[in-house]
């Protein structure tokens, strides 16, 4: 019977007397990219980076592989985690390492922002944030991105959450951000597949939810993808919005507005693999 996963890694030392910061990476099928996303993070000054590469079917375990960063655990699925689920892998695996902060950063961000990471892991480190986000928007959205329903919905739940004038639409959905050792310990990991959710158990628990950095979203560097990804994506994050609110009001979990259901890559995440794996006992470090 095939493995769930499989986990490469080098070995690293750290001290236990410093605060640790892991970096987890999602990637699906970044080959060509994720050897400069791995890059970049290699030379900033953190203890652990963690590749969740899930259902790759082109070069990206080959190129992560060949780069043989001391930093660098790698955390393989033969199949296909879905969009988000792997954040999840990647903070359990950072908590089992000692982690006392982890920023997400997704695999195909290709662009220069190694101090902004910097700047939100000093959001944790130094404001004693629990979610430091990224600005991703220091200008209002442009004319053809206002039509947009995410920029709405990433609004509507911020207000809900009484987060609006302090974050206006940063979302965990959107840039990369980092988060406590505390808000892992008080949210379940597997609420971390659903991003917005995750923001809305925090605030829920008081926990502390800030900008830490801007970074405008064309310097991210992201993949450009197709209008059908597009739209998937747009449902996603409404729904997850909608999703959250319902959670913060404590309410069933729902993702229907009106007469329609946004369920876009929701039905794609597998949460019976991220279930099976937070079951398991964690690695010693």
């Amino acid at each position: 019977m095939r493995p769930l996963y499989l986990i490469a890694q080098h070995t690293h030392a750290y001290s236990e007397v410093m605060d640790v910061i892991c970096v987890v990476v999602p990637a699906k099928n970044e080959g060509g990219r994720i050897t400069t996303v791995l890059q970049n993070l290699g030379t900033l000054p953190i203890d652990h980076i963690i590749l969740v590469a899930n259902g790759s079917k082109d070069s990206t375990m080959r190129e992560a592989l060949a780069m043989r960063l001391p930093k660098l655990q790698i955390i393989y699925f033969h199949e296909c985690l879905g969009i988000d689920t792997p954040r999840a892998i990647g903070a359990k695996t950072a908590l089992a390492l000692g982690s006392d902060v982890v920023v997400f950063v997704d695999g195909d961000m290709v662009g220069t922002f190694n101090e902004n990471l910097m700047e939100l892991v000093d959001g944790i480190l130094l404001k004693h944030m629990d979610m430091a986000l990224t600005n991703c928007y220091p200008s209002p959205p442009r004319h053809i991105e206002r039509y947009n329903p995410t920029f709405q919905w990433r609004l509507n739940l911020n207000k809900e959450l009484g987060l609006d004038k302090k974050i206006n639409l940063a979302s965990p959905a959107h840039g990369p951000h980092a988060v406590s050792r505390r808000l892992l310990e008080t949210i379940p990991l597997r609420e971390l597949a659903v991003p917005p959710v995750t923001m809305a158990l925090a605030r829920l628990n008081k926990l502390k939810i800030d900008v830490a950095t801007t970074i405008p979203h064309y310097r991210l560097g992201s993949s450009v993808k197709n209008q059908i990804h597009t739209n998937k994506i747009i449902d996603t994050i409404v729904g997850d919005c909608l999703e959250a609110i319902a959670a913060f009001h404590d309410q069933s979990r729902n993702r229907q507005w009106q007469t329609k259901t946004y369920l876009g890559y929701h039905i794609d995440r597998r949460f019976d693999l991220l279930d099976l794996f937070l079951s398991e006992k964690p690695c010693s470090k």
